[in-house]
Parts: structure tokens; C-alpha cells; sequence
């Protein structure tokens, strides 16, 4: 079937016959193991989360370099991720995807026997530069390689890896470096990585390279994207931390993000081959599933940031109990993907979508009444909304987005999907972070004009504190001055949290009423795999 066919089958068009192949064992054990480098790649970006100070001390880092381990992998991530359509297209399938698979594996080894800090930064760099190649490869042979029939049994497979992977990924960190040490971060990717590599190169087939494409290879458009991406990357990675444009650093990398991304349209919009080309985003769904796409990279990496500190800060959990406890998102996401799956073969998909950020909504508006005193099970609801949420998100946004495209196009938006999903991801940790200090500041403000010499209340406190103190002696009243601002810190910080999870709550609710502006998929469009 042609990509005109296509186009018209979208348009309302008589449908066409399927003519994908089958779902063969071959091909279908080819795409597992794809399914499972993927989950790795993924799953490298929280797993070193829980484990940094572990990993600082090891390294002998300092507090300003440790960030850098995930920072630096994030980035490099970025680039490649749209880069991948192009090579794909020229190396194949199964090139592109071995040599991913080899790379990220001996990456993680070389990780795992780092000694130093700047070793560590630029092994992660390369790791998730390489392993970033595997992401988009399998989104992409999702919607070329099957059948659209085959989709939910397909679909929920590809949604509950790549959402499921950073949700457990600091439960995984966690135990890993509490039961070994965080040596074993990397080195549990040994194995099944040598394993994927061997399964890759053996058993995939489905495409052939196009060498003709590397001797036109825009190396101007590659440079000025990593510029771009790399440069956006950053600003949001650090820009929080650093107090924004009040840091040199943050005005330059935001000045070459600006040059760099109006360089990388121009040229992009301009050259025959570009090396991501842009024009996926003329169809309406593809430019509204992305959007969707984004905002689940908000809710996916966000809450998976933020029930962690909430969990460390407030209630001081270890990684390994922060871990078991952000475990329920994941145990939701696992359970309920075949019934969405099956959902979303007889459900519009838009509704799906409606439902998915209802439950996303409705999980953060109940921890907007969250206290100092909340634990395990006042988080047990919420957690399992927001798995169920972001499963019912991804299937359908995944098949609007990338199901009724031409074939043709499908490698390259594959990449232009998945990174819209780290962007929001980014976009959403520095906006949260943002929030969260801002908001931390106006309530400790409000809270220290409430507690004074003149209010009885906050007397009583203080002197039921200073008891408690007694046995300091002179050092009594001082000790219980030092515990008094540090319960009034805690509570604005808690406070902070639920304005975050409010603002959080109404980003999900716009997000529903959206959803009928999406053109309804023609459940008669079928993808053609030649």
C-alpha cells in the first residue's frame, strides 16, 4: 500500500487490505528482544537515581559534578533519539539496532569500572548515546513490522516498557546498590545486553539499508540539532538548580540553544535529506499525539521525581523503602496493560486517551491534601491511578500518533515521537523544581510571619519543645529554637509539594478536553510493512 493510499485512508477513504506478514515466531521473538533493549536503554535513567550519593562517594565527587552522571546521559540521549530515523533508514533495522545494543552493553561495563568522575560523565555520555538508538527502532517496527490487528497485542507490550522502566527504575537502583553496590547499576546489563545483541543480529529482518543515504548525510543539520537539543537539555537539567538566568552558564547554553534551534528549522526545512524531517507534523494526529506525548513525559517522569523526594525529604525513607513504595505504580501499569491493551481494540481511542488522563488527574488531586504524616497507604491510591493512567495513555497515543502514518515516514517520526516524550520530561522536572522552590520560599515567608514572640501558639510549641530539651540543659532553648524552624521549613516545603501536585492536576484535566479535537483513527487504514 502506498503512503497516498494511506494518506487517503485517513481521509475516510475505502479502506485498503491488510498486507502486512504475519506475526511469524521469528519476527516476533526479533521484536521481544528489541522490546528488551529498549527496557534497558530506559531503564538507565532512573536506575542511577537512588544511587548517586552512593556513587558520588565512590568516585570521590563532589555535590556540583554527581548530577552529571544522569545529566550526561540524558543528553546524549536527546540527540540520538531523533537521529535514529536516518540511520535506520540507511544502516537497517538490524544494524542500527545490533550496534546499539553491542555499544550500550560494553558502555555499561566500561561504567561499571569507571574510577573517576570525568571517566563516569563521558562513559554515560556514550552509553546513552549509543543505547539511545534503540528506543525509536522499536516504536517504529511496532507500526511497520505487524499487522494492525496484531496492535493490541503489540501496543500494550512497547506502552508498558517504555513507561514502566523509569517508574522502577529507582526500585531497581535501590536494591541493587543495598543488596551489592552500585557497581551492579551497569553491570546487570551485561548479560542481557551480549543476549539482544546476538538475538538482533540474527534474527532481524525486517528492512534493507539504503547506503545511498550516508553520502548525503547533513552533517550541518546533525551539528546544529545536538547543539540545540543539547543545549535545551541542559538549561532544563540545571536551570533550577543554578537559580536560572541568574547563572552565566544558563544564559550562555540558552543563547546557542536560540542560534542553534533557528539554524536547525532553517536547514532542516531546506535540505533535500534532512537528518529529521519535520514535515511528520503536517498530520494532525502525529501533531496531536505528540503533544499527548509530551505531557505524559511530564506526569511519567515528574511523579516518578517527586514521590522520591517527597518520600526522602519529608519522610526520610532510604532508597531501598522509597523503592518498594513507588513499586505500586509499576505493579498497576503491569497489571492493567492487557486490559488496555484489549480496550483498545474495541474502545475509541480517544476516550481511552480521556480516561487515561482522568486517572492521572484525579491520582494528583488526591495528594493535594498531602501532610508530613503521609506514608505508604495514604500513597496507595494515587500510585495505582497513575499507573493505570499512564497505561491508558500510551496505547492510544502511540497508535494515533504513529498508526496512521505512511510507512515510509513512520522510522522518522518514531523519533521525533519518543523525544517529544523526554522533552516534556525535561520541561517537566525544571518546572516542578521551579514550583517547588518558588512556592517553598512564598510559604516559609507566610509561615515565619505566623510564628512570632507575639502569637501563644507558636509560645507553647516552642516552650513544649524546649521540655523536651531539658536534658541539654543551657543548650535547651536553642536546640528547641533550631527543631521550631525546622518544622516550619517542612511544613512549607509540604506545601509546596501540593501546589505542585494541583498545578499538575489541571495541566491533566486540559489535556481531556483536548482529546476531541483528535481526528478519529480509521479503523480501516492498515500499514503496509514493504
Amino acid at each position: 500500500m502506498t503512503a497516498a493510499a494511506t494518506a487517503s485512508g485517513i481521509a475516510g477513504a475505502v479502506p485498503a487490505t491488510p498486507v502486512a506478514p504475519p506475526l511469524d515466531k521469528r519476527r516476533f521473538i526479533a521484536f521481544i528482544a528489541m522490546v528488551f533493549g529498549m527496557f534497558m536503554a530506559i531503564l538507565d535513567i532512573q536506575i542511577v537515581s537512588a544511587s548517586l550519593p552512593q556513587i558520588q562517594a565512590g568516585l570521590s565527587a563532589s555535590a556540583d559534578e554527581i548530577p552529571w552522571v544522569q545529566t550526561s546521559y540524558l543528553i546524549a540521549e536527546v540527540i540520538m533519539i531523533p537521529l535514529s530515523g536516518f540511520l535506520s533508514r540507511a544502516l537497517s533495522t538490524r544494524v542500527l539496532f545490533t550496534i546499539s545494543a553491542a555499544g550500550f552493553t560494553f558502555m555499561s561495563l566500561m561504567c561499571a569500572t569507571a574510577t573517576t568522575i570525568e571517566q563516569m560523565i563521558v562513559y554515560r555520555a556514550l552509553q546513552g548515546f549509543i543505547g539511545g538508538g534503540m528506543i525509536p527502532t522499536v516504536f517504529a517496527a511496532a507500526f511497520t513490522v505487524f499487522p494492525p490487528e496484531k496492535r493490541p497485542i503489540v501496543s500494550p507490550i512497547i506502552g508498558l516498557v517504555a513507561t514502566m522502566a523509569p517508574t522502577i527504575g529507582p526500585t531497581v537502583g535501590g536494591y541493587l546498590t543495598d543488596i551489592f553496590s552500585w557497581h551492579w547499576l551497569f553491570l546487570i546489563n551485561i548479560v542481557p545486553g551480549i543476549v539482544v545483541t546476538i538475538l538482533s543480529v540474527t534474527l532481524i529482518d525486517f528492512d534493507e539499508p539504503d547506503f545511498a543515504l550516508l553520502r548525503r548525510f547533513d552533517w550541518t543539520g546533525l551539528i546544529t540539532m545536538a547543539l540545540f537539543l543539547g543545549s535545551l537539555e541542559f538549561v532544563l537539567e540545571e536551570g533550577p538548580i543554578k537559580d536560572w538566568f541568574s547563572d552565566e552558564y544558563i544564559v550562555v547554553f540558552t543563547a546557542v540553544a536560540i542560534v542553534a534551534s533557528g539554524l536547525f528549522f532553517w536547514r532542516t526545512l531546506t535540505v533535500d535529506e534532512p537528518v529529521v524531517n519535520l514535515r511528520a507534523f503536517t498530520n494532525r494526529n502525529f501533531a496531536a499525539g505528540s503533544l499527548f506525548s509530551f505531557v505524559m513525559g511530564i506526569g511519567l517522569y515528574g511523579l516518578t521525581y517527586l514521590y522520591p523526594i517527597y518520600l526522602a525529604r519529608i519522610r526520610g525513607y532510604s532508597p531501598l523503602q522509597i523503592g518498594e513504595t513507588m513499586f505500586v505504580t509499576g505493579a498497576a501499569m503491569f497489571l492493567s496493560a492487557p486490559f488496555i491493551g484489549r480496550l483498545s481494540a474495541i474502545m475509541d481511542q480517544r476516550v481511552l486517551i480521556g480516561i487515561g488522563f482522568g486517572a492521572f488527574a484525579l491520582g494528583t488531586w488526591m495528594v493535594t491534601g498531602i501532610t508530613a504524616d503521609w506514608d505508604f497507604w495514604e500513597l496507595f491510591i494515587p500510585q495505582i491511578l497513575r499507573g493505570v493512567g499512564i497505561m491508558a495513555c500510551m496505547v492510544p497515543v502511540n497508535n494515533i500518533a504513529l498508526g496512521t502514518l505512511p510507512p515510509d515516514e513512520v522510522k522518522n517520526a518514531s523519533g521525533l515521537f519518543n523525544l517529544t516524550r523526554n522533552l516534556g520530561g525535561a520541561v517537566g522536572l525544571a518546572l516542578i523544581n521551579t514550583v517547588l522552590n518558588n512556592r517553598m520560599d512564598l510559604h516559609l515567608q507566610r509561615l515565619a510571619e505566623q510564628v512570632t514572640w507575639s502569637r501563644d501558639v507558636a509560645l507553647e510549641r516552642l516552650s513544649a519543645l524546649t521540655g523536651a530539651m531539658a536534658a541539654r540543659g543551657s543548650d535547651a532553648d536553642m536546640a528547641a529554637l533550631k527543631q521550631m524552624a525546622q518544622l516550619v521549613r517542612r511544613e512549607a516545603t509540604v506545601m509546596a509539594f501540593a501546589d505542585v501536585f494541583y498545578l499538575l492536576s489541571f495541566l491533566f484535566v486540559a489535556l481531556i478536553f483536548l482529546t476531541p479535537f483528535i481526528n478519529k483513527p480509521d479503523a480501516g487504514v492498515q500499514v503496509d510493512a514493504h
